[in-house]
């Protein structure tokens, strides 16, 4: 089902009670004068908890700005961006280095593992940088979830694509976050890896209830979402639900 996105669901202009995110009148531009790009025109958007949701849209339709913006990497020029109930455009900076840290995680294309710390050292420096306990029995859950478990003492440089990927996608679950965000994490891998990765994304949402929001330029890892969002001119022209299809 393809239909336009762009209105709040009547009746919750404060957002969905289901949403992890809610963002409305999103605006964002870049530049001065006559050399001002827009990259968000008025975005409205509401992301469901425990779904697995992928922006997609061709170079320049503001795909990255709306994934940096929703996860506070990114200010706005104006609108409001929730994440479940926090306003995080008024967040001061230490309040949004908290909130990231704490609530958000996040996977990336170049993987960003720390070359000098073991694997389970990665997955568990987000506890340690917000000064929170190991959970073991959590860890061991994704330990063995990501075929990890004889792996946790290996360095970033003794692990193959797939598992350095899959550190990753455990680092970034290992706060039990509200929303877990996926730049492109897919664009550098061969297409055994890709399917790995789209796997255990898609694993994160059917076994951990997980808030997955993934920026892709390719269709066909879109299509492990059960939702597609497609952006053009920084405006949202195309919200498809893939659930019905399953």
């Amino acid at each position: 089902m393809t239909a336009p996105a762009q209105t709040p669901p009547s009746g919750t202009a404060g957002g969905h009670p289901d949403a992890a995110i809610t963002a409305r009148a999103v605006h964002r531009t870049y530049g001065s004068g006559a050399g001002t790009v827009t990259a968000l025109d008025s975005v409205d958007l509401d992301i469901q908890r425990g779904a697995f949701t992928a922006i997609m849209g061709p170079s320049g339709s503001g795909k990255s700005t709306l994934l940096h913006v929703l996860a506070g990497l990114d200010t706005v020029d104006s609108g409001s961006i929730r994440i479940e109930d926090t306003e995080i455009t008024s967040l001061s900076d230490n309040a949004l280095t908290k909130l990231r840290r704490e609530r958000v995680g996040f996977v990336f294309q170049s993987f960003n593992l720390l070359p000098m710390l073991t694997a389970e050292q990665n997955i568990l420096l987000p506890l340690e940088l917000a000064g929170r306990r190991v959970d073991e029995a959590w860890l061991e859950t994704l330990s063995t979830a990501f075929g990890l478990t004889e792996r946790l003492s290996h360095l970033p440089s003794q692990l193959s694509g797939g598992q350095v990927q899959r550190v990753a996608i455990a680092r970034a679950l290992v706060t039990s976050p509200a929303v877990v965000f996926a730049d492109e994490p897919t664009g550098n891998l061969d297409s055994r890896t890709t399917e790995e990765v789209l796997d255990f994304l898609r694993l994160s949402v059917d076994e951990f209830s997980q808030t997955v929001v993934m920026v892709t330029h390719e269709r066909d890892a879109a299509e492990r979402a059960d939702r597609i969002i497609t952006l053009a001119d920084g405006c949202i022209v195309t919200d498809e639900d893939l659930r019905g299809d399953r």
